[in-house]
């Protein structure tokens, strides 16, 4: 449902989720679904999902009292700055699969997402210049699709084995302008938490 949180859980039912090596930690997952339109007119819907970490005694506690959807909204924080200083690179933000870290002027972003019950909360962003990087490896990795299926492609298959001419000619339409980049991330939700959390620092994903 969009602009509710949603309370994410598991295959097997179950809404608190244990850590990978610490069991006395564990956390639970939220899912947001939003729609927005960007300055440009362009209408985005957005699934963001966030992490709610703490003891397996507390986050029990506070699953009894969940429904399937609670109050709240899920934001992006964007920074320069880690998030984690144990594990910095953790929260870089990547460009899709592109494998390219967005970055301004060379600074690389970090990226989080945080749930609040401050409807009025807004995100933090902070825009990339490194776009032509990121559309280089898009288009690379289209070029390696497009002629891996071109390769498929049986000659007798072809409008012209068929004697079929091809309408090269241009004809009127309504062009829209190139719609914005699309970066998509996801929030891991394999927790590794260390046996020592330190107050006011996410722990280990």
């Amino acid at each position: 449902m969009q602009n509710q949180v949603e309370v994410l859980a598991d295959d097997m039912g179950n809404v608190v989720r244990l850590s990978k090596n610490n069991p006395e930690f564990g956390y639970i997952r939220l899912g947001y679904n939003s729609v927005t339109i960007n300055p440009g007119g362009w209408l985005k819907e957005r699934n963001l999902t966030t992490l709610v970490m703490g003891t397996v005694e507390n986050l029990n506690t506070y699953a009894k009292t969940l429904g399937k959807h609670i109050s709240g909204k899920i934001v992006v924080i964007e920074s320069f700055e880690p998030f984690n200083s144990k594990n910095p690179d953790r929260d870089l933000k990547f460009a899709g699969d592109t494998g390219i870290i967005c970055c301004l002027d060379g600074e690389p972003i970090y990226r989080k997402t945080e749930y609040t019950l401050d409807m009025n909360k807004q995100d933090i962003l902070i825009a990339h210049n490194n776009g032509d990087a990121i559309r280089a490896a898009n288009e690379t990795s289209t070029e390696s699709v497009a002629s891996k299926t071109k390769e498929k492609i049986e000659p007798h298959t072809t409008a012209e084995a068929f004697g079929l001419g091809t309408d090269d000619s241009e004809t009127e339409s309504d062009e829209l302008p190139a719609p914005p980049e699309i970066v998509e991330i996801e929030v891991d939700d394999e927790l590794e938490i260390e046996d020592e959390v330190e107050e006011e620092e996410t722990f280990d994903l």
